[in-house]
C-alpha cells in the first residue's frame, strides 16, 4: 500500500464554523482524514503540505514514525508551527488509513483502551455572570461533568469581538464574580475551568488565582503566555491551583522543560499542532513519568475530537478532554459518521479507523477561503493583547 495524493479541504459547516481537513489517499483505496490545528494560517499550512507531499507521496503509510521524522527534519531546519500543523493533520490522517487496514480503531493501536470513554467539557460564554450562569445550568442539565469558559472582558458585547477592550483589572474582578456566581449555581461537585488564555501578566495571573481558589476550580488554562515556558516556574512557586499550558506548543520540545521541571499538572496536548498521534502519544508518555495527566486541546471539528478521544482512551494519565460541542450534535451533512456521545463523555466506536467520515459531495460544496484573524482585544491606551 502507497499514499498516492494529500488534498486539503477548507469547508464551513451550516453554523458557520470552519475546519481545515485532510484526505490522505492510497492505492488501496484506503484513506484517512486529518485536521489542522491553526486553521487561520490556511494558505501558509495548505503551501507546507504541498510541500510536504514530496517526500509522503509514494510512501508506505504504516511507516508514520519515519515519515514523521521525514517531515519535521529532512528542510534541515526544524518545522514549527505551520509545517507542524501540517505534519499533524498527515500523521493523523496515516493512523485513520493504519486503523482502517488493519480493521481495528485507532486506539486499539495506541495500545487499547485503559478506559471504555473520556469525560469532556464544553465551550461556554456569556458577556455577564448573569448570561454564563444560565449557559452553565443548561451544560449540567445536558449531562456535562466539566464547564468551562474563558476570561471575558467587561462590556464584551458580541460572540467575536473585532476590538473590544481588555483591561486586566476589571476582568480579574469580573472571573472571580462570574466563577463565584456558577459556584453557588451548580454545587461543589461540578468541576469548573477557567481559560486565561495567555491574555494576563504574571501579577495579575497571581492575583486571579488567589481569589478564586477557595472555589476550587480544576485548573487555570494558559495563564500566562507561551514563548517562555520558564516563566511558569515563577508562577508556581505564587500560587496553589493546578495549571494546565500548552496548546501552542508545537513539538514534544516545546513541552520539555514545563514536563521536566514540572511547571504544570495539565498538558494540553493539541494533536492537531503538536505533530499528530505519533508526537502526542510520546508527550503523553513522558508527561506520565511525571504524573502529569492530557488534557488535549480541541477547539476544532470531528476529526480533532476523534484523535484526542482516541489517544485518551489508550493513555493512563488523562485529566479532561476539551470538545467544544457533543459529537454528532453538528456538522452531520459534512460529516455523517463521528464518535459517539453519552452524558458528558466521548469514546470512539468500535469501527476500523478514528470513526469519522466526510461526505467528499459535501464538502466540495462546502469549500472556502482558507486563512483570516481571530478577534483582535486591545487595553484603552490602544495597546494590543492577546484574544
Amino acid at each position: 500500500m502507497r499514499i498516492t495524493e494529500i488534498t486539503p479541504y477548507p469547508i464551513r459547516d451550516e453554523d458557520g464554523q470552519t475546519y481545515l481537513i485532510v484526505r490522505v489517499d492510497t492505492d488501496a483505496g484506503i484513506h484517512g482524514l486529518g485536521e489542522v490545528g491553526i486553521k487561520v494560517w490556511g494558505e501558509s499550512v495548505i503551501a507546507a503540505l504541498h510541500h510536504l507531499s514530496e517526500l509522503v507521496v509514494g510512501a508506505d503509510p504504516w511507516e508514520t514514525e519515519r515519515l514523521w521524522q521525514l517531515m519535521f527534519r529532512r528542510a534541515f531546519f526544524p518545522a514549527d508551527r505551520v509545517y507542524t500543523s501540517a505534519i499533524s493533520a498527515i500523521d493523523i490522517a496515516l493512523w485513520d488509513i493504519k486503523g482502517k487496514a488493519a480493521g481495528l480503531p485507532v486506539y486499539k493501536l495506541l495500545g487499547g483502551p485503559v478506559r471504555d470513554k473520556v469525560v469532556c467539557y464544553p465551550h461556554l460564554g456569556g458577556a455577564t455572570p448573569e448570561l454564563l450562569v444560565e449557559q452553565c445550568e443548561a451544560a449540567v442539565d445536558a449531562g456535562w461533568k466539566f464547564l468551562r469558559w474563558h476570561l471575558a472582558a467587561p462590556g464584551e458585547s458580541r460572540e467575536r469581538p473585532e476590538r473590544d477592550e481588555f483591561e486586566p483589572t476589571e476582568a480579574v474582578a469580573l472571573a472571580v464574580e462570574m466563577m463565584s456566581r456558577v459556584r453557588e449555581a451548580v454545587g461543589p461537585t461540578i468541576e469548573i475551568c477557567l481559560d486565561v488564555h495567555t491574555r494576563l501578566g504574571p501579577a495579575h495571573v497571581v492575583d486571579l488565582c488567589r481569589q478564586v481558589t477557595p472555589l476550587r476550580p480544576f485548573f487555570i488554562e494558559d495563564p500566562l503566555r507561551s514563548e517562555n515556558p520558564g516563566s511558569y516556574r515563577r508562577l508556581r512557586e505564587r500560587v496553589s491551583l493546578p495549571i494546565a499550558a500548552g496548546e501552542q506548543w508545537s513539538s514534544k520540545w516545546g513541552f520539555r522543560e514545563a514536563i521536566e521541571e514540572e511547571l504544570i499538572d495539565y498538558a494540553r496536548v493539541d494533536l492537531g499542532i503538536a505533530g499528530g498521534l505519533t508526537e502526542g502519544r510520546k508527550i503523553g508518555g513522558w508527561a506520565e513519568t511525571h504524573f502529569i495527566d492530557l488534557v488535549p486541546h480541541n477547539p476544532l471539528g470531528p476529526v480533532s475530537a476523534a484523535a484526542g478521544v482516541a489517544l485518551c482512551m489508550a493513555s493512563t494519565n488523562v485529566g479532561v478532554q476539551e470538545m467544544p460541542r457533543a459529537p454528532g450534535s453538528y456538522a452531520r451533512e459534512l460529516f455523517p459518521e463521528q464518535i459517539g456521545w453519552e452524558d458528558g463523555y466521548a469514546f470512539c466506536p468500535d469501527t476500523p479507523g478514528l470513526g469519522v467520515t466526510m461526505d467528499l459531495d459535501a464538502a466540495r460544496a462546502a469549500l472556502v477561503e482558507p486563512g483570516g484573524w481571530p478577534p483582535r482585544l486591545q487595553r484603552r491606551d490602544g495597546s494590543f493583547t492577546n484574544w
